[in-house]
This record gives structure tokens, C-alpha cells and sequence, in this order.
């Protein structure tokens, strides 16, 4: 759907030359042409003239004189081939006469530049042609000979081109499919063996010169020449070589081909011509002229028509029978565009064809439509007209392509350099809702093809309506009959048409855009004419309204003499309101910008300036970093103003960019298209995808300070394409995206982001029908229409109901809304909301709805919906053995007969059960059981049967005081004791209860608890064994005291809870238990010494006068602390010592070995004994691709294996920053554990001190023994914890690199804090042993 659209233009004057070739220098972008004059004496004088940029004007670069061939054509071109060699730095410049003549392109001003004659070729050079890469060189002699030399002229072969065999490829055959080989009837196998009568003959119009052609990657060249003259017609044959000078193949015969011969750079066609009509041509209408295609085996390929009627002429010429003929063919560097080059009587044209789609070529995107006679396809046409010098045609002396620049085309007159660029364009309609028809336009030669998106998708070549614009051009104005562009108005149906000469048409098109019969398109002319009279040279045109709406606008750019001019003329109801008035632009070669209701042009460079009407003058506006072909202006929301203008730009590099003022940004570096709609700027990319950015966010990616958008930062929508994807139309009414794939057909989509702008304008509107209906069609969720404004939907729920008010719609959107994200509140008071106005409206009508909005709630409320049921059932009896069929369908069976039973109605419970058709076995002989039980033993039943467990229990205390029994076992069996002491609290059997509820405590080991219910039991008994369990003897002993126990069970009570207090180390308790009930001062003393509790010991000691306990119980106990106290401080320095020495040889690993340390190695290697040799080595594609790599690729871990890698973690693994970070942990707990030893040793001295010497010699070793350890564990610690003072690096790559290095080798010494020690004025030594020391 793309049209070829002129986009620049530059014409260069060479005064007094005769240009007849031409050569390009990519590597100094210079263009040589050759100038070729006879002299007197019959030679030919050649000057090659040198053009470079605008600035610099042309310059004759070098002069020959070289002899005049002797051939057949006097009038031939004496140079025939030109090139430039870009490894010798030379121009090869091969003269029809032989000579092969080098110019050098080095600059020598002593000498100037060199030109040599490396040869001469007998007796004359028919045809030569270069190899693409210039490394040989093919030539056809005048003796028909083919000689094949190498880049320094040297010949690699050398024969005659008529040879006899068909050549290395020749085919087998079998005679398969041959006419000998078919059944002919009646007349018999003769007829078949009859020989056929074919004259097959060459053109009038060739020009019997051969030609040769180059395949692309220079591996093949085909030759095509005139068989020689002999009793039979001459014919034109193609024969195909390799780069050794080998016949690879020939052509079969074909009758009518012509010279015209090129060979399709991406190699799988060779294009020439065949005539028909005549004797010796084609077998064919008369007139008929076909470009046909081959194969590299010499077999034909296809072929389309030329539009000969519209280039003949009345008369026939000696040179031209019809009046016309083909001159040459060229094919664009990129294989896309066949220029043909047609010489007429009135006046040279270029043609330049393209097609739609090309499903019969390799390529397919390329040609849509060689032959109409097998796909009826359509070629796209451009003319060139030959300009005009003094009133008179000029005729082309040459025309090609660049060799780099793919649209870029370089023509020839005899004193003109003209150079065309080109580019691809669609011309679609920007027009807004509600008149957005989507639709494009494509030029097909003096043919518009029109297809509105909005209505219908036409495949190409198809099209909706065809606009026919044949003799539209008045006939005094001589110029190209084709139209150069095209374009929509964005306020209005009216398609405005341009040609070169500057005449204009507007057509009215009436495009049907909603259903109906008729005409899709019914376009009318609605004006016509030019807009001034020195208006040439046109290649853009814009069609718009004034800012009132009122009057159209028409722009039109143009150039003359290298300067770009803008005119524009005023329409009101399609009749000139004011003359036309016409703007000179800053920069040629300019480009119109699609804005609205404004005129803005963007320069070479990619500058934007907009016209002001006011001033009459043209201002800047933007800039963005490049040229952008297609270009177009954003209207966003503004805080300044209403509204801002942002431009959005798509370069040739790939880059699609916005710019405002001096602010730009790129928004994506692999564009391939992008347009505007619905509030976003959408966008396909090299990666095979439509991005939709909206348009808001526009203003604030120009305030960001980032240059380019990233994508993993870029919250944008995406949408996967089909791979080439490009954007034709977006329609925003029928929100969708017209794609078009590389093989030329359509895709229209509907992307998420375009329906959601729709469904959300309607939503905003009230028409909730249309927003639903949308987003069925779309597959959008419907709870959208509540999402989008929640409040607003609760105002207008009569509206949505009467809106949408079929009963299986509002069962769909119940459905949705239960399936939602909102909270269950929200789910059910929605429900609830819709269910109410249902209710209002038809209850039996929408029973059905009111069952769903019943059961979709959070929990479902079945119990409701079978109310419903229930509430019909007498009114209604039909409905509601419908609604039961529903709510069946909706809710599995069996859980709403449970629901039904629940409700203790055996009616309803039947009935569910009959329309579920469930076995009357399985649940008539329950019921029947049920039904013969009283009325609460049966709820029991039923509840018990549903594990309704609490309300079981309920109507079982109900069914009366004989089923208490069955009661008190159902609560033990099912744990109901919360609910038995709810239910039965204030009655006689509410102790009964409790003491169920404390023997299930004690058997739980939840002795307090069990210990307060037997209380509240007042059976206290259990109660003071539950108490003794929980060791809670201030209440055991409280209790005894309260039961009256006697004393020896209050003794061996205390002796027992003393026992059990000690075990759980609670020594000050045993022993305070021992001296209160048992009465047992020895062991008390000893359960203080055994708790260090040294100073209370004594005092009861001294209390009750027993001073013989402090030798037999004191001293040695004394004795003992002091030993334990000395043996944890030696685990504790052997624990030090080990640690902090493997905490040093890590910290050696950590330097030699930090990948290994850090675990950054690939562990997937450590059990790879040898790797593979055999691998694939790097593409240049490697690092475009999506995929990662097989050791760069990351998978997710699983939370098992998260956990397992934490377990790793805690334990330490050896030789890793995990090993390191286990012992620093561990060594922080050793600093808790020698706070502990210090407490320890601060109570036990001051008694070391007061007892024997042999204790007081303990205590001054145990006190040295500890603050040694204290003093080494200080130093340890500072050791492990030391950081060295951090130097203020110097900013560079290098040191931000091992920034961020060291941020992914994270220290552990600073994730742990170093340990506190306990300082040493906790006052934990004896001073008295310092001296004893």
C-alpha cells in the first residue's frame, strides 16, 4: 500500500557538453559524465566531467581523443561503459572503437590527471561491462567474440558467443509433459509427430547491439545477442556464464525479444522485452509489448503488460515502428524498482514500476504484478518526463541508479545531470472520529486505487473504488500524465491530486462508513485547475481547513532553479476565495510536515519551521537530530496552554523521535513505521512488534534528562506482529491496525490499547451497550465497565440494565464481575446493586440473573438463590424448574442438594435432586430416615451429615436433656468445647463441660490453662496436679493451704517440685520451695551453691545457725564453679584461635582466587571433564538475536531451591564468603558467651576471696585465666573487623568499573557489626587478687 513519491530533486547544467554516460564514486560521493563530441578530422573528443556536492560547481575533469568506430550505427554512443575503480583509484572509461582507457583519480596538479590507454580490442568493443566488485571485466568484440579479462586487463578466457551447446546446466529430457507424449483423438499419433511451423525473429525497433548483465553477487553474467544473419530470421538469445568464462546456460527461443536486457541484483530474474503482432514476434495482439522474465537456466518466468496504447503514437518513424520503444532496463540496487526507459517520438519517459505484493517471486514483497494474464496483478507506475530546453523535449541520454542510494536515480540529458531521489509513502487519511474513514489511497499510473479500512479490507492490487484519471490533465499542458502525489483532508471526505506540471484535482469522495447498499466510494471532481501559472516542478501537496473550519486550504511544494517554494490557495464550498499566494523556503529540498490547520516544513537537516500567517514570515519551531521522511504533529494537553505541539519523526537510521522547541528524544532506535491515533503514537519495530505510546506521556519524556527511552523501562503496551510488519491506517472508530506483511497482504488487528480508548469514551458517554459489545467482540474483560468509575456505575445501574437488558448479557457480566480482582465487599455489594434494579424491573424475567448474581458473590450465597427458588415456587412453577435447571448448570449438583438440605426443606431437597438426575438409591432411603426422627435430632442429623459441626451441637442440646450423653461424646469427638461452653454456660451441666474442656487442656500438656478451667470447675484436685505440671507452685502450695493437706504431702509435694525446678534450672525457686514446705535447710543450701547463688547460701546458713554446711556444701561446691568457669574458658580460646586462623587463610583465598571466593564461576563446569571442541563460531547476527545464550541464560529458582541455597548459606560453604560469614556470626556469639562467663565470675570471686587460701589461690587464676582471654579476644576481633582508611579514588572508567565490581563482592565484615565487649568497669574483678598475683 506504499506509493514511490518524489523526495528530492537536483538538476546539474554541464554548458556546451553532450553527456552520454555516467559513473558514480561512492567512497567521495562524486558523480563523472562523460561529454562526447566529433571532431573534423572524424575523431571523437571525450571530456569527462567531474560534479560534486551543490557547492561546488562542475569542473571538466580530464580530455581525450580517441578514434570513431566503424560500426554499423553511426549514430551509436562512443563510450560504452564508464566505471569507477575504487582500488586502483582510477575511472575506466571503454570506447566503442576498443580502446580501454584508465583516468587516474589522484590529483597531480604538475601533470595532471592521467590518462592512459591500457589497450585496444580488434576490431571493435560491441558491448563491455563491468563485475560488481570490479574484478573483471567482460567484453563482446564486433567479431562476436567474448573475451573475459581480470581488473589489470590480463584474459581469463576468450571465444565465440553463437556456440552450438546449450551449455554445463543443460537439462535432461525424458519427453514428460511433451506434446509426442499426449493423447490427440482422431487425428492420431502423425499429428503429434507433425513437425509445428514457428518463425520466431526479432524486434523492428532492436538496435542489434548485445548486452550483458551482471547477477548481484557478480558470480553470473548473461550475455544477450542477435543469432547471425542467415536464411532464417535472426533472433535474440540469452546465454548465462559463470565468472570463468564457462557457458552455464541458454535460453529457449522467444519470438519478439528485444535488446533491453538487466539481470536482477538479488539474482533470481532476468528482465528484457518481447513485441508481439507482427511476423517473427510473439504470438499476440498487434501492439502488445510485454516485460518478460528468465530464469538463470534460460526458461521464462512470467512477464506483465506495458500500457502501450498510452505511449503510442499516430505515425511510425524509421527508428520507432510504433511510435515508441524500449531503450533500456535498470533495476534499483535493492532489487525493489525496474526503471524502463521508453523513447517516443514526442519525447523520452522513464517508467519506474513497483509492485504490490509478490507471492510468484522469491522476494516477495517487490513485484505485485508482472502478469496480469496469470495473477491479474497491477504494476505501480512513475513517469519522468525529459525536461525541456528552449520550448523543445529533451531526450535522455542515459539513465541508472545509484550504486549505494537505493531510490536514488541519476538521468541524462545531452546537457543535464538530473539526480531523482525517491521514497516510499503511504497516503492515508488522518480524518478523526466520527468521520474517520481510514482510508488509502494507491497511484497506479493515471489510476487512484481507494480502499476505506474502515468499511471493508481489500487485499492489493484490489481495491474498493478506482478513480480513473485519464485526459484529467489539459491536453496543452505537456508533461507527465501520471499524478506524483496525493492526500486526504483530516476535517473532511476530499482527496486532493497532484501532478508535476502543478495541476491539481480535489475529489469528493462519499465513503459510505456505515452498513448498507451502494457504493462503498462514489468520488466526484469537485475542482480542478492550477494554482498559479509559474508553479512547476511539483512533488508534495497538503489539503487542510482555516482554524474556523470554513474554507480548505491547499499547499502545494514546489522547486525551480534549485529553490523550494510553498504555495497555497483558499477554497470556500470548493470555489477560490483569494488569490494564491506563494512562501520561498529557507532549505531546498524540503519536505511538508502533516500538521493540522498549519503549514510546516521540515529542512534537510531535519529543522522545522512553521509558517505564521499573521507575520507573513516563517519561524522554528523544532529540531529534531536528523531528516525524518515521514513526519507529523502531536496535539498534547498542556499546563501552559491548552493545548502543545510535539513532533514525532521516523529517520531513515531507524530512530523514531519527538522533538518541542530545543527538546528532543528518541523514543525507539529500531522504528520501521509509526502513526497516530486513539491518543497514542504507535510504532512496529525490527523486533516484530507494535508499541503504543500514549500520548500524555510525551511532555515528560521531553523534560526527562534521558535521550533515548529504555525498554525495560518504557511502560508502554506491546503487541507481537507478524515479522516485517508495517503500519498502513489506524482506524480510531473501528479500533483497529491495518498492517501490511512483507509479502504484501493485509492483517487488520485490534489491539488492546485502541479498543480501551473506545470502550472507555462510551463508558464515559452512558452507552453502556456499545462499551459491552466491544469488549465481547474483543475478548476484553467486562469488568471494565465497572472498573473504569466504580461510582459512576452504581448511579447509572438502571441505565446499564435497560441498556443492556438481555438476560444472557447480564449472566456474562455477573459471571466476569465474580471472576474479578475487586475485594468481595466490593464483588458483592456490585451484585447486590444489579440484582436490586433487576428485581425491580421483571422479577420472573430475570430470575435466572438474580441466581447468578447470587452464586458469583465471594462466598456464594446458594442459600439465597434456593430462597428465590422457594419464593416462585407457588407463583411460577414453570420458571422455576427452568432456574433450577440453571442454578444446577451454574452450581455442582451436590453441593446444592447439601444446601437445599440444609435448609431442613425436603421439598426443595427433592426437587434438586430429580432435575439433577441423581439415583433415587443414593438419597431416598437417607431421607426417608431422616424424615422419621424428631425435629432437632433430625437438624442434628442433617447437620452432622453437612459437618456443620457448631449448629449440630445446637440442635442436639435442643432435641432435650436425654441426648446429653451423645452431646458430651459428639464434643470430645469433634473438639467443640468453645461452642458446649457457649451453649451450656448457665445450666446444671455446665461444670460437666468445663471439666471435659480441662481434661482435653491436660492431655494438650497445656497444664495453666487446664489448671484455671478445673478451678472454674471447683474440682481441685485436678486443678493442683495441673498446677504441679506447669511447676506454677505458688498456686499448687496456695491451693494446698486452701484443701487442708496434710503435711506429709506437703513435704513430699515440695520435695518433688524442688526436683522438678532444679532440672528446668530454677535453683533459687527449689530452694526457696525446700526452706517453706519441706522444711530442708541442707538441700536448700545446696540448691543456691548448685544456681551460684554463693551469698544467699550463706545467709540462710548464718540464719539458722548451721555453719558445719559451709565445709561439707559450700567450700567444694565453691571449688567446682571455679573449675567450670576455667574449662568454658578454655572451648572458648580453642574456638578463637581455630576460627580466627581459618578466617585469615580465607582472606588469602579471597585475594588469590574472588571468583571462586565470591562463587561467581560457572559451577556448571566444576564436573565437565573436557569440553566439546565442536562449536559454531559468531555470525554477525549473534548479537542482534533475541535468544541468550545456553551460559548467559538465568532460570528461575524455585522456592525449594531458594531455600536449600539459604540452608547453604547458614551452614558455611567451605572455601566462599559463606564459610567467612559463618564464622564471623559464630564469633559474635562468643563475645555473647564470654559476657555470660564474665557474669559468672563476678559473683563466684568475692567468695573465692573470703574462703580458704586454697580458694583464694583459685580465684586469682581464674581471674588472670579470663582477662587474658578477654584481652586476646579484643585484639582477635580488631583484627577480623579492621578496615583500611578508603582513598578518594579519581574518577575514570576504570575506577567506576571496580565500583561496580566491589558492589557485586559484597564484604562480610560490613554486613555483621563487630561485637560489643563488655567494658571492664562492669566491675566483674577482684582488685584484692591483683595484689595476689
Amino acid at each position: 500500500m506504499r506509493n514511490l513519491t518524489l523526495f528530492a530533486t537536483n538538476a546539474t547544467d554541464l554548458q556546451n557538453a553532450n553527456v552520454s554516460a555516467t559513473a558514480v564514486d561512492a567512497d567521495e560521493n562524486v558523480i563523472y559524465a562523460t561529454s562526447e563530441r566529433q571532431d573534423p578530422d572524424g575523431n571523437v573528443a571525450v571530456e569527462v566531467w567531474k560534479i560534486g556536492n551543490d557547492e561546488t560547481p562542475p569542473t571538466v575533469f580530464a580530455m581525450f581523443t580517441a578514434t570513431f568506430a566503424s560500426s554499423h550505427n553511426s549514430n551509436a554512443v562512443q563510450v560504452i561503459s564508464l566505471r569507477v575503480i575504487p582500488e586502483v583509484r582510477s575511472l575506466s572509461v571503454i570506447m566503442r572503437n576498443g580502446d580501454i582507457t584508465m583516468i587516474s583519480l589522484e590529483d597531480d596538479t604538475a601533470v595532471g590527471y592521467e590518462v592512459e590507454v591500457e589497450g585496444t580490442v580488434e576490431p571493435w568493443i560491441s558491448a563491455a561491462s563491468w563485475s560488481p566488485d570490479e574484478s573483471l571485466l567482460v567484453i563482446v568484440t564486433g567479431e562476436d567474440k567474448l573475451i573475459l579479462m581480470t581488473s589489470t586487463f590480463d584474459v581469463l578466457s576468450e571465444a565465440l558467443i553463437h556456440a552450438t551447446e546449450f551449455g554445463e546446466d543443460a537439462p535432461i529430457n525424458v519427453g514428460w509433459g511433451s506434446k509426442q507424449t499426449q493423447f490427440h483423438g482422431s487425428l492420431g499419433k502423425a499429428a503429434a509427430q507433425a513437425p509445428t511451423q514457428v518463425v520466431i525473429g526479432s524486434s523492428p525497433d532492436d538496435d542489434e547491439v548485445p548486452r550483458i548483465s551482471w547477477r548481484g553477487d557478480g558470480t553470473l553474467f548473461v550475455v544477450s545477442t542477435l543469432s547471425p544473419a542467415g536464411p532464417s530470421m535472426r533472433h535474440r538469445t540469452l546465454r548465462v556464464y559463470d565468472r570463468e568464462g564457462a557457458l552455464q546456460s541458454t535460453s529457449e527461443a522467444v519470438a519478439g525479444l528485444e535488446h533491453p536486457l538487466v539481470w536482477r541484483p538479488s539474482g533470481n530474474l532476468i528482465v528484457g522485452t518481447q513485441r508481439f503482432g507482427f511476423d517473427g514476434g510473439g504470438g499476440g495482439r498487434e501492439g502488445r509489448h510485454d516485460v518478460v522474465f528468465f530464469e538463470r537456466n534460460g526458461l521464462r518466468h512470467g512477464e506483465f503488460g506495458i500500457r502501450a496504447a498510452e505511449l503510442a503514437s499516430k505515425g511510425e518513424s524509421d527508428s520507432r515502428k510504433w511510435g515508441y520503444k524500449v531503450r533500456e532496463l535498470s533495476w534499483s540496487s535493492d532489487s525493489n524498482v525496474l526503471a524502463i526507459w521508453i523513447e517516443r517520438d514526442e519525447g523520452d519517459i522513464g517508467t519506474v514500476s513497483h509492485s504490490l505484493d509478490g507471492s510468484s517471486f522469491v522476494k516477495v514483497d517487490i513485484f505485485s504484478c508482472f502478469a496480469k494474464s496469470n495473477c491479474g496483478r497491477q504494476e505501480i507506475i512513475t513517469e519522468i518526463m525529459a525536461p525541456e530546453t528552449d520550448g523543445k523535449r529533451e531526450r535522455f541520454t542515459s539513465v541508472a541508479w545509484h550504486p549505494e542510494h537505493a531510490l536514488q536515480m541519476i538521468l541524462t540529458t545531452c546537457t543535464k545531470v538530473i539526480q531523482r531521489t525517491y521514497t516510499w509513502e503511504t497516503f492515508a487519511s488522518p480524518s478523526q472520529p466520527p468521520i474517520d474513514s481510514g482510508a488509502v489511497a494507491v497511484l497506479d499510473g493515471t489510476d487512484i486505487l481507494l480502499t476505506p479500512f474502515r468499511v471493508q479490507n481489500v487485499p492489493p492490487p484490489m481495491s474498493s473504488a478506482k478513480i480513473s484519471l485519464s485526459g484529467s490533465q489539459p491536453s496543452s499542458v505537456e508533461n507527465s500524465r501520471v499524478p506524483v502525489y496525493a492526500s486526504f483532508s483530516s476535517d473532511s471526505d476530499t482527496l486532493a491530486v497532484l501532478w508535476e506540471s502543478g495541476y491539481t484535482e480535489l475529489w469528493f469522495l462519499k465513503t459510505r462508513l456505515e452498513g448498507g447498499r451502494g457504493k462503498i466510494v462514489d468520488p466526484t471532481r469537485v475542482w480542478s485547475g492550477f494554482l498559479n501559472g509559474g508553479l512547476k516542478n511539483a512533488r508534495q501537496i497538503q489539503l487542510s481547513s482555516d482554524i474556523t473550519g470554513q474554507s480548505s486550504i491547499i499547499v502545494v511544494l514546489w522547486t525551480n532553479q534549485g529553490n523550494d517554494y510553498v504555495t497555497t490557495l483558499r477554497l470556500e464550498e470548493f470555489a477560490v476565495k483569494a488569490d494564491p499566494t506563494t512562501i520561498a523556503l529557507p532549505h531546498p529540498n524540503s519536505r511538508l510536515v502533516d500538521a493540522a490547520n498549519q503549514i510546516t516544513i521540515q529542512g534537510p537537516t531535519g529543522e522545522l519551521h512553521r509558517y505564521d500567517d499573521e507575520q507573513k514570515k516563517i519561524l522554528p519551531v523544532a529540531q529534531l537530530q536528523e531528516f525524518c521522511l515521514q513526519s507529523q504533529s502531536v496535539a498534547v494537553p498542556s499546563p501552559e496552554a491548552e493545548q502543545e505541539i510535539i513532533y514525532v519523526g521516523l529517520g531513515s537510521s531507524g530512530k523514531l523521535r519527538i522533538a518541542s522547541g530545543q527538546l528532543n528524544h528518541v523514543l525507539a532506535t529500531n522504528a520501521t513505521s509509526f502513526t497516530v491515533a486513539s491518543g497514542f503514537v504507535i510504532f512496529t519495530t525490527t523486533a516484530h512488534e507494535a508499541k503504543f505510546v500514549p500520548r500524555t506521556s510525551l511532555r515528560a519524556l521531553l523534560d526527562s534528562q534521558d535521550v533515548e527511552s529504555k525498554p525495560e523501562k518504557a511502560d508502554w503496551e506491546t503487541r507481537r506482529v507478524e515479522r516485517g510488519s508495517r503500519i498502513v491506517v489506524a482506524v480510531p472508530s473501528a479500533m483497529s491496525l491495518v498492517l501490511q506483511m512483507p509479502r504484501g497482504n493485509l492483517e487488520t488487528i485490534n489491539p488492546r490499547p485502541l479498543v480501551m480508548e473506545v470502550v472507555k469514551q462510551d463508558i464515559d458517554a452512558g452507552n453502556y451497550r456499545k462499551a459491552f459489545f466491544a469488549c465481547r467482540k474483543h475478548r476484553i474483560d467486562l469488568n471494565v465497565l465497572v472498573d473504569h468509575d466504580q461510582a459512576k456505575f452504581l448511579e447509572r445501574i438502571s441505565a446499564f440494565v435497560e441498556q443492556i437488558h438481555e438476560v444472557d448479557h447480564i449472566n456474562l457480566f455477573l459471571s466476569g464481575l465474580g471472576r474479578g480482582s475487586q475485594p468481595p465487599e466490593t464483588i458483592a455489594k456490585l451484585c447486590d446493586a444489579v440484582r436490586t434494579e433487576l428485581e425491580n424491573k421483571d422479577l420472573t424475567k430475570y430470575v435466572n440473573s438474580l441466581l447468578t448474581a447470587y452464586v458469583v458473590k465471594t462466598p456464594p450465597d446458594h442459600e439465597a438463590g434456593l430462597a428465590l427458588l422457594l419464593r416462585l415456587r407457588e407463583s411460577n412453577p414453570d420458571v422455576v424448574e427452568d432456574a433450577v435447571k440453571y442454578i444446577i448448570f451454574l452450581v455442582d449438583a451436590n453441593r446444592l442438594f447439601d444446601t437445599a438440605l440444609g435448609m431442613y426443606d425436603f421439598s426443595l431437597v427433592l426437587m434438586i435432586a430429580q432435575n439433577a438426575q441423581k439415583d433415587p438409591r443414593e438419597y431416598l432411603p437417607f431421607l426417608r430416615e431422616l424424615r422419621a426422627l424428631e425435629k432437632y435430632y433430625q437438624r442434628f442429623k442433617i447437620d452432622d451429615h453437612l459437618k456443620r459441626r457448631e449448629s449440630a451441637l445446637r440442635n442436639l442440646k435442643l432435641a432435650g436433656e436425654n441426648y446429653f450423653d451423645e452431646a458430651s461424646a459428639y464434643v470430645e469427638l469433634h473438639q467443640l468445647y468453645d461452642e458446649a461452653l457457649r451453649i451450656w454456660k448457665g445450666t446444671d451441666r455446665y461444670n460437666t463441660i468445663l471439666e471435659l474442656y480441662g481434661d482435653w487442656l491436660f492431655e494438650r500438656r497445656e497444664f495453666r490453662q487446664a489448671g484455671s478451667v478445673f478451678i472454674e470447675a471447683q474440682n481441685f484436685s485436678k486443678a493442683m496436679v495441673a498446677h504441679e505440671k506447669a511447676l506454677d507452685w505458688q498456686e499448687l502450695f496456695y491451693l494446698a493451704a486452701q484443701t487442708s493437706m496434710s503435711e506429709e504431702d506437703v513435704i513430699s509435694t515440695g520435695y518433688r517440685v524442688a526436683e522438678d525446678l532444679s532440672s528446668k534450672k530454677r535453683h533459687s525457686e527449689a530452694a526457696r520451695v525446700l526452706l517453706d514446705y519441706s522444711k530442708d535447710i541442707r538441700e536448700a543450701i545446696i540448691a543456691y551453691v548448685q544456681g551460684n547463688y554463693f551469698s544467699e547460701a550463706r545467709r540462710i546458713l548464718a540464719l539458722h545457725s548451721k555453719p558445719e554446711l559451709v565445709e561439707d556444701v559450700v567450700h567444694p561446691a565453691a571449688l567446682e564453679s571455679c573449675a567450670q568457669v576455667v574449662e568454658d574458658i578454655n572451648e572458648c580460646k580453642e574456638q578463637l584461635r581455630k576460627q580466627l586462623n581459618r578466617i585469615r587463610e580465607l582472606r588469602i583465598r579471597k585475594v588469590e582466587e574472588p571468583d571462586a571466593f565470591y562463587g561467581m564461576e560457572d559451577v556448571a563446569l566444576h564436573n565437565v571433564d573436557v569440553m566439546t571442541d565442536v562449536s559454531m563460531a559468531p555470525t554477525t547476527f549473534t548479537r542482534y538475536t533475541v535468544a541468550p545464550t545456553t551460559a548467559s541464560r538465568s532460570s528461575k529458582q524455585s522456592s525449594r531451591s531458594k531455600r536449600k541455597m539459604e540452608r547453604k548459606i547458614g551452614s558455611g560453604r567451605k572455601g566462599t564468603v559463606d564459610e567467612e560469614e559463618y564464622l564471623l556470626k559464630s564469633l559474635t556469639k562468643l563475645a555473647a558467651r564470654v559476657a555470660t562467663i564474665q557474669d559468672e565470675a563476678k559473683g563466684l570471686l568475692p567468695h573465692l576471696l573470703q574462703f580458704t587460701p586454697e580458694h583464694r589461690q583459685e580465684g586469682v587464676a581464674m581471674q588472670q585465666h579470663l582477662a587474658e582471654f578477654g584481652l586476646e579476644l579484643k585484639r582477635s576481633l580488631e583484627e577480623i573487623w579492621y578496615k583500611p582508611p578508603e582513598e578518594q579514588p579519581v574518577d575514570s572508567w576504570a575506577t567506576r568499573m571496580e565500583e561496580v565490581e566491589r558492589e557485586k563482592r559484597t564484604n562480610p565484615v560490613d554486613k555483621l557489626p563487630k561485637p560489643e565487649l563488655p567494658s571492664s568497669s562492669n566491675g566483674w574483678r577482684m582488685n584484692l587478687f591483683d595484689f595476689e598475683s
